[in-house]
């Protein structure tokens, strides 16, 4: 493997527009579990996806008070970002990160020091709640005290509305802009790293496409095969936790730095 991570680092120290692209394999390691891994959560339990799924969630009351404790559950309030999410910490200063598309709502890319105007939260975060019927928001720690306080589903102070994450749910449209300004960075790629996803959540997985159309080097870091693995470059199966930190080590040891 050395000489695979010498080659990802002198790719990632010579591009113009390093964009990288980074799903939940990179937050495993953080003890935030994947969903479509061996080991996923909807893998293990199908009918988890519901939580998830926009008609579900609006439709049945039960499976937004699922959902509510999930959230207030959830591992998000403990993780720490891992040595992969630091690593991509680095590589913004060895490499000039041009951007960072991630479609993990955990916010740990903010946690490990990621220049913020960097990141682009495709799938929204967890860190807010939102109204489906108003624009109302607030810090999603707002809602979780009513359900600690005992409200099953608590509704919007607003109007009444159901309130959720302001995460996107299957069936939800993506923040427009938050799309176009992925796309943009992908299309302006000259190296594209694929990182603990699995390609296969659209439109996120059609961001490749965009910069394999610029002729960008495109390098998938993923413990399973994915749809684009024909097309990339290079493919690396290893831990995120010791490849990433590998690659922003060689950057430095080869003495190759942002042109």
């Amino acid at each position: 493997m050395p000489d695979t991570i010498d080659t990802i680092a002198a790719w990632a120290g010579d591009a113009q527009h390093l964009v990288v692209l980074t799903g939940a394999g990179i937050s495993t390691e953080s003890g935030i579990p994947d969903f479509r891994g061996p080991q996923g959560v909807w893998t293990k339990n199908p009918d988890a996806e519901k939580t998830a799924t926009l008609h579900y969630y609006v439709s049945d009351p039960a499976v937004r008070a699922k959902s509510w404790q999930n959230r207030l559950h959830g591992e998000y309030w403990t993780a720490e970002p891992n040595a992969g999410h630091r690593a991509l910490v680095d590589l913004e200063g060895s490499a000039g990160l041009d951007t960072l598309v991630t479609q993990n709502i955990d916010g740990l890319h903010h946690a490990a020091g990621t220049t913020p105007d960097k990141i682009v939260e495709i799938h929204g975060n967890v860190r807010e709640v939102k109204c489906l019927s108003c624009r109302w928001r607030a810090p999603m720690e707002v809602a979780l005290e009513r359900v600690r306080s005992g409200e099953p589903d608590p509704a919007c102070p607003e109007c009444g509305g159901i309130l959720k994450s302001a995460t996107i749910s299957f069936g939800e449209n993506l923040v427009a802009e938050d799309l176009a300004r992925a796309q943009r960075a992908a299309a302006r790629a000259d190296v594209f790293l694929a990182v603990g996803t699995s390609l296969s959540v659209y439109p996120a997985a059609e961001l490749p496409e965009f910069a394999l159309a610029n002729r960008a080097r495109l390098v998938v870091l993923n413990a399973e095969p994915t749809p684009y693995d024909p097309a990339a470059d290079l493919v690396v199966r290893d831990p995120l936790g010791t490849v990433l930190p590998a690659i922003a080590g060689a950057l430095e040891r080869l003495g190759i730095s942002d042109p």
